[in-house]
């Protein structure tokens, strides 16, 4: 059994699908991994520690399974041999061209989006490893940019209040963005729709936003809302976003559309030199005026729309994500090299296409 990994090519992406202490793992298991070269280089992997840990530097194309942080383009899929297993992030729902490629080549794809939010895959959820590099990395952006400092000092020159940090948004990465903001002595509010997120806001220090709740899905994400409950919601939240040095923004809905969360007039109603870091931006933005992967100054409001926040902190971003996909691998793995069960709860939910068709039902009522 050979695994293959080509650098990642698309812009700003630094995470690489395989770290040295992966490639050892799958060494272990008899297996064997071959790398482009330079492909983790960017992510702080010398090609030096791959080889030294037992992965052969060169051509990966021909490869058993390939391994892959980013959608691939059309183009590298119709390089990928036909039986093959290609595993990583695919948009499946949405790229309904790459899900068409996959199946006329024959290739069995696994999305790491569809697997279950179960304890059973909790070692194998790469949304929620990588959601934790991004909200971390949301929280420093802001830093950076905001001009006040974050924790209150008391100096001889007299006594500086703390930063005020609202989270919109109490998911993984709204969590970890709660959390890391408390570490850096922000005073934090939190709030989502989902009503059972209340008391995971308040275990970290934060305080929780009364504002409209709702039950999340079975995957426990957020639902989406009618017009007079989003109305109801921003009109609660205008205040608290008014007096924000600091608002993170990371609600986002499957399949849809990220729910608007901050108007126009609730920007226009918050102090000059504050950020707004909109974690949405690459799905529609939960901020009115973001702009994905742009900076926009909004009556001296600074809007971040970045999608590449888990790339920002790319070292350890990628060995998150190279220990999901080997725990997913650990699974499917058999005296035969490797085994599609589609009727395992986990490997079944995630596999998109094999054998030449569309199996996910989401992703062929999609297409």
């Amino acid at each position: 059994m050979r695994i293959g990994v080509a650098r990642e090519r698309a812009p700003r992406e630094r995470r690489v699908a395989v770290v040295p202490a992966s490639v050892q793992g799958y060494r272990q298991w008899g297996w064997d991994v071959g790398l482009e070269p330079g492909a983790g280089e960017a992510a702080g992997f010398s090609d030096a520690e791959y080889a030294g840990a037992g992965a052969t530097l060169g051509d990966p194309s021909g490869c058993d399974v390939a391994l892959i942080v980013v959608p691939p383009s059309v183009d590298e899929v119709s390089r990928l041999a036909p039986g093959s297993i290609v595993i990583g992030h695919l948009d499946p729902f949405v790229r309904t061209d790459l899900v068409a490629a996959l199946s006329a080549g024959r290739v069995t794809a696994l999305a790491v989006e569809a697997i279950p939010r179960t304890t059973l895959a909790q070692s194998m959820d790469a949304l929620s490893s990588q959601a934790t590099a991004a909200g971390y990395a949301a929280v420093l952006l802001a830093t950076s940019r905001s001009t006040k400092f974050m924790p209150m000092l008391v100096t001889a020159a007299g006594t500086i209040p703390p930063a005020r940090v609202l989270v919109l948004g109490a998911g993984v990465a709204g969590l970890q963005a709660i959390a890391t903001a408390k570490r850096l002595g922000a005073v934090v509010h939190g709030y989502d729709i989902r009503e059972d997120t209340k008391e995971q806001v308040e275990s970290l220090g934060a305080r929780f936003v009364a504002a409209p709740t709702a039950s999340g899905d079975e995957g426990g994400y957020a639902r989406e809302v009618g017009a007079d409950t989003q109305q109801a919601q921003m009109e609660i939240l205008a205040p608290f976003v008014a007096d924000s040095d600091i608002v993170i923004t990371t609600a986002q809905i499957p399949g849809r559309p990220a729910p608007r969360l901050v108007s126009s007039a609730m920007v226009a109603a918050m102090r000059h030199g504050a950020v707004i870091v909109d974690m949405a931006a690459g799905t529609g933005g939960n901020v009115e005026g973001s702009v994905a992967d742009d900076v926009v100054e909004i009556g001296g409001v600074t809007i971040l729309g970045p999608t590449d926040l888990a790339a920002r902190v790319a070292t350890d971003a990628s060995r998150m994500y190279a220990k999901n996909l080997q725990e997913l691998l650990g699974r499917m793995r058999s005296d035969d090299g490797v085994t599609v069960d589609l009727e395992d709860e986990i490997i079944g939910a995630a596999t998109i296409t094999h054998d030449g068709a569309v199996v996910h039902p989401t992703a062929k009522g999609a297409s």
